[in-house]
């Protein structure tokens, strides 16, 4: 990467890094959602507070470099973010994570 890195400017590097720092969180978001395969354990596997982390992460950014960025990295960071919001919604909203969430409700009115 280096080699690919040596003919751009300070500026073009520092937005290459940003837009991986995205796709970072992004695949982050996808694995706790369980769409995408965890390469450590090559399993899919939910975390929806790993998923709701990483997006909150990446509002984040979004807010503090907000007229900071080119255009270009606005853009594909609004769009990652509506992304992955609505692939949050729809697993909040699947029949398998209000089941799960019952569950959990239930087990918490047990009692000890």
């Amino acid at each position: 990467m280096e080699k690919e890195t040596q003919n751009l400017t300070k500026d073009q590097q520092q937005q290459m890094l940003f837009v991986m720092l995205i796709q970072q969180h992004q695949q982050i978001c996808m694995m706790g959602l369980g769409k995408i395969m965890n390469p450590t354990t090559n399993k899919i596997e939910r975390d929806m507070s790993a998923a709701r982390y990483a997006i909150d992460t990446l509002a984040m950014m979004q807010e503090y470099t907000k007229g900071n960025t080119t255009t270009e990295v606005a853009e594909y960071l609004g769009h990652v973010l509506s992304t992955l919001r609505l692939n949050y919604v729809d697993e909040i909203n699947s029949p398998q994570e209000q089941e799960q969430e019952q569950e959990r409700e239930g087990s918490d009115l047990e009692p000890d």
